[in-house]
């Protein structure tokens, strides 16, 4: 057995996240706030996934920095709707806190990978 790290998969980790938002978004109450914000979530909680997809098969490097661009913006509207959620207290907290961590870190990773890309764009 090898003792070399296991390699970073970001869209293994994306769509471990898309699973996590769409389990939290059933979890939402039944009512007009749950079902606006849920449908809201699962679209914006699983865009990343798909559209850093699309990225991998980009056809210039302007089309994998702008594909990123959407992750980043996806993955900032997922972090707000699940603030939202948080606060009105829709769900438990062992569902909310998790979820919440892992968007910030998505963010944060995708912050440095759209600068990354965008020095990548302008060469």
């Amino acid at each position: 057995m090898e003792n070399t790290p296991k390699k970073y998969n970001i869209e293994e980790r994306l769509i471990g996240f898309a699973v996590m938002i769409l389990d939290l978004a059933d979890q939402l109450p039944n009512t007009f706030a749950g079902k606006h914000l849920g449908g809201q979530i699962t679209r914006s909680g699983t865009s990343p996934a798909l559209n850093y997809g699309e990225a991998q098969a980009a056809e210039s490097n302007n089309d994998f920095y702008h594909k990123l661009c959407i992750c980043l913006k996806e993955l900032r509207e997922t972090q707000i709707c699940l603030k939202i959620i948080d606060q009105k207290g829709m769900i438990k907290k062992e569902i909310s806190i998790p979820a919440l961590q892992e968007s910030g870190e998505l963010v944060a990773i995708f912050v440095k990978s759209v600068a990354s890309a965008k020095l990548r764009k302008t060469k």
